[in-house]
């Protein structure tokens, strides 16, 4: 059985699956404007070791959107984001980060769970390789689907600046 591995550069904006230490494949994301940070309300990206607590989505159409985790029914247009301007946009997939790091990124004002901290597509109109997120990293949602369709419940995340 292979391992496989997620991991998140900040300083390069991107993503990388990793099987038994070998590129599998490799996406540019956006993670949080406000950099890299772990205190809850700082709109920053929670840095460590993460695990992949939820795969939300399956099977569901490119462009769904998600709102508090959950599939509205709705596909994004340019037409649905003119409607609701300055949304933060979760579509098509949402991997739910849980930290590993008692202290750094796990429990208390520092918990990535409870900051619901994702991996997520979002409308192919945002920049990607440069840091625009309110606290997740930001994937296209050709991405995003590709990414999610190889990964199980449990897989590590590792977020490194």
């Amino acid at each position: 059985m292979s391992a496989r591995e997620i991991v998140v550069d900040l300083r390069l904006q991107e993503l990388t699956l990793l099987e038994d230490g070998r590129v599998r494949c490799a996406f540019p994301v956006s993670s949080a404007a406000n950099g890299p940070g772990e205190q809850m309300g700082s709109g920053c990206t929670p840095r460590g070791l993460h695990v992949a607590r939820m795969l939300i989505g399956h099977g569901l159409p490119s462009g769904s959107v998600f709102v508090a985790r959950r599939a509205t029914g709705e596909v994004y247009s340019d037409q649905l984001g003119l409607q609701y301007p300055g949304r933060d946009w979760m579509l098509s997939r949402i991997v739910w980060l849980q930290g590993c790091e008692p202290e750094r990124n796990r429990f208390g004002d520092v918990d990535t769970l409870r900051r619901f901290i994702y991996i997520h597509g979002c409308p192919d109109t945002e920049p990607m390789g440069t840091p625009a997120s309110r606290g997740c990293i930001r994937m296209r949602n050709d991405d995003i689907i590709a990414l999610f369709d190889q990964l199980a419940p449990g897989i590590s995340v590792r977020i490194h600046e």
